[in-house]
């Protein structure tokens, strides 16, 4: 289970300032005493989506954006938990819907960009 302080939410509502989608991302985490898996699950319902299972459903949700997130050119906003920009991606360049951008994006941050994107990096063929 990954869990955020509110510590780290208030920090993370500070970068996510400009988007309105994640700012009420972040309340719903609040609410969720800062399980992000209990949030996503909340905002994905509130999305129109249907999560199958309560238990890793974000995982495999973020993984739908692995090909975006874990892009070598993209890999220094990961690892410097640069949520605005993972954000960015995700509104400007999937089909994620606004309330799951933050929930997707904390879940890679927390997750560590070399775990999350492990699969894919060794997924890619090397010239």
């Amino acid at each position: 289970m990954l869990t955020l302080s509110a510590d780290e939410i208030a920090r993370y509502r500070l970068q996510l300032a400009d988007y309105p989608d994640a700012i009420a991302a972040l309340d719903t985490l609040t609410d969720c005493d800062g399980d992000l898996e209990d949030a996503a699950i909340t905002l994905a319902l509130r999305s129109g989506q249907e999560p199958d299972t309560n238990d890793r459903w974000l995982e495999g949700y973020a993984k739908r954006f692995r090909h975006i997130l874990c892009n070598p050119a993209l890999r220094a906003d990961l690892e410097a938990d640069n949520l605005s920009a993972l954000a960015h991606l995700l509104t400007d360049g999937t089909t994620c819907p606004p309330l799951l951008v933050a929930p997707v994006a904390l879940f890679v941050i927390k997750t560590g960009g070399d775990t999350f994107c492990h699969s894919f990096d060794h997924g890619l063929v090397q010239s």
